[in-house]
């Protein structure tokens, strides 16, 4: 059920399960849920859809302050063009 988040990734399907053994092992199941979430199943026919929590976007903001350098003029592709031709 573990799925990784990589770059340029192809989702996969949820795992899929019966509610029965979801209620069974419940924290266990979120406590592992993977990016993709997962589907919860009654006789076979999907009832409802548990997907992991995103983070607030928020808290992104100077989270990589002091941790990246900027090397060059990152306004400029460093050719000369003109815009009139």
């Amino acid at each position: 059920m573990e799925a990784r988040k990589t770059a340029g990734r192809i989702p996969s399907p949820p795992q899929t399960i019966g509610a029965a053994r979801f209620k069974e092992q419940c924290l266990a199941l979120l406590d592992r849920l993977g990016p993709d979430g997962l589907v919860i199943t009654k006789r076979g026919k999907p009832v409802a859809r548990v997907l992991p929590y995103d983070r607030d976007s928020a808290s992104l903001i100077g989270s990589l302050q002091d941790k990246v350098k900027v090397k060059g003029d990152i306004m400029s592709t460093g050719i000369r063009w003109d815009a009139e031709c």
